[in-house]
């Protein structure tokens, strides 16, 4: 493959060139992966099993958890009380605030 030379593009033009390549590199993960799934699909049909017999069946997609803690100051910033305590709320109790105190 040829060595790129890069010397007579902008720097415009250079990330344009950077977005694009990882566009078309995600387009190309998903579509490898897609190909790997079909294959393994069909490699375990031909066996006699499913895709899930060798790694359990599909995993769903977790239920929201509803928020419970809100930052009174910012009401975009909330917490669900899972997980590592948000800065602005541990900022907050640092300065003697209870947990109470921004529950919903």
């Amino acid at each position: 493959m040829a060595k790129n030379d890069f010397s007579g593009m902008t720097l415009k033009q250079m990330i344009d060139m950077h977005k694009n390549l990882g566009d078309a590199i995600e387009n190309k993960r998903k579509e490898e992966r897609e190909d790997t799934r079909r294959a393994l699909e069909d490699l375990a049909a031909k066996r006699g099993f499913s895709v899930s017999d060798f790694f359990g069946p599909a995993r769903k997609k977790g239920n929201k958890v509803a928020v419970k803690f809100v930052n009174p100051d910012n009401r975009s910033e909330t917490w669900t009380g899972r997980g590592r305590t948000p800065r602005w709320l541990a900022e907050k109790l640092k300065k003697g605030g209870k947990m109470d105190q921004f529950k919903i």
